[in-house]
């Protein structure tokens, strides 16, 4: 009886343990009909006039497909929930995204730190794939993480084209000005040795300000008593705005440079004249190019997303969902967290038509390192030469 107890037991308990095992590290799956996947944006709160437009832009892509007859003859079901840019509350919607909508995937998020926090849950214990997440970093990347696949060129190498351009424009004297949290701090940081690098002699000082600053005159009293050759804002696009504004107000003229969250409708809108000659770096290609695939982009817009201005961060969430949607479209059978990976690491070449050539395999998840000049010129951003990949930091 004791014997027998004791197998029963056994048996039961190794039962629990695979079925643990199966909900916490399986693979969701689409049926006949539709594929589930996930995102968390900030559409309220500092960032929103990123995360909306961004959103925008993925979903009219996604709503094109659709109109199109689906990924392979599936709907896609691309549910949306706010994290207003706030670390805790992606955990919990990856919860929910995940558990309660059986989602094959998180697909063309927005947020650094936020999905970094959600890598423990959705990555490793759920086993879910995160695909063309808008941010990140280079440990993301070296060495590859299983199931994460990003198609931004990293803000450190965006920090990098903006230390060699300046350098190429004649700058020896570059003041960094950017906000306080840790991951502007690291952009921040990456200035200073390619300047260095392109430019012997060169120097680069950080001027940190507080996130969500409302008042710039003390910053821009501190620009002008530096006396810089050069100015790169690693800033959200309203504070890159409220700084160009109050730099025209108080009389400083010298040449400005950002990365790309700043070139965008809202830091023109918000800035106003004050952003003419404002240079950047960009993801995507123009808005406004006459390229067929950014065309397609545009009609998309007018038809799915008419009141969202189709500018460069609604391109960015378009460049998200059609890459990912290129790639989906690979897979023979069953379209599973599982094949979705796989589809990735044998995609090789994928060319959105809207952004570089990306390159995907088993040993590189991240697609691209490449950006393109942008400079503000009669109230718009125009594209400077073609996309190129910035110096090795």
């Amino acid at each position: 009886m004791r014997l027998h107890s004791t197998h029963l037991l056994t048996t039961c308990v190794a039962a629990l343990v695979l079925a643990t095992g199966a909900c916490g590290g399986g693979s969701n799956a689409a049926d006949d009909k539709e594929i589930k996947i996930g995102a968390w944006y900030p559409l309220t709160g500092p960032v929103a006039a990123s995360g909306v437009p961004q959103r925008a832009g993925a979903d009219a892509y996604f709503k094109m497909i659709n109109d199109k007859g689906g990924i392979n003859g599936r709907k896609i079901n691309w549910i949306v929930k706010d994290n207003a840019f706030d670390p805790q509350q992606t955990v919990q919607i990856a919860r929910e995204l995940i558990g309660q909508d059986k989602v094959v995937a998180i697909v063309a998020a927005n947020g650094t730190a936020q999905g970094e926090a959600s890598f423990p849950f959705v990555l490793q214990q759920s086993k879910i794939p995160i695909f063309n997440e808008l941010g990140g970093a280079a440990t993301w990347y070296t060495p590859p993480r299983p199931g994460l696949f990003g198609i931004q060129t990293l803000y450190e190498d965006q920090a990098a084209a903006l230390a060699a351009w300046a350098a190429e424009d004649g700058a020896k004297k570059v003041l960094v000005v950017h906000s306080d949290p840790a991951a502007f701090v690291n952009v921040a940081k990456q200035v200073a040795p390619v300047l260095q690098k392109v430019s012997p002699g060169s120097s680069a000082e950080l001027l940190s300000v507080k996130f969500q600053s409302t008042d710039w005159s003390p910053t821009i009293t501190q620009v002008k008593a530096k006396k810089p050759d050069a100015v790169i804002v690693i800033l959200a696009s309203p504070e890159a705005a409220a700084f160009l504004k109050e730099a025209k107000l108080q009389g400083l003229s010298v040449p400005t440079y950002g990365y790309a969250p700043t070139a965008a409708a809202s830091t023109l809108t918000l800035a106003g004249d004050a952003a003419e000659g404002f240079k950047a770096v960009q993801l995507v290609k123009a808005p406004s190019d006459s390229d067929p695939s950014v065309k397609e982009f545009r009609d998309a817009m007018a038809k799915y997303e008419p009141k969202q201005a189709a500018d460069f961060i609604a391109l960015w969430g378009w460049a998200s969902a059609k890459v990912f949607v290129q790639i989906a479209q690979t897979v023979q059978g069953p379209l599973t967290s599982q094949s979705l990976v796989q589809a990735y690491e044998k995609a090789g070449k994928i060319d959105p038509g809207v952004a570089p050539v990306m390159n995907f395999s088993a040993a590189n998840h991240l697609g691209t390192r490449s950006v393109q000049k942008v400079i503000v010129k009669g109230g718009q951003f125009v594209a400077e030469g073609d996309f190129f990949t910035p110096p090795d930091r």
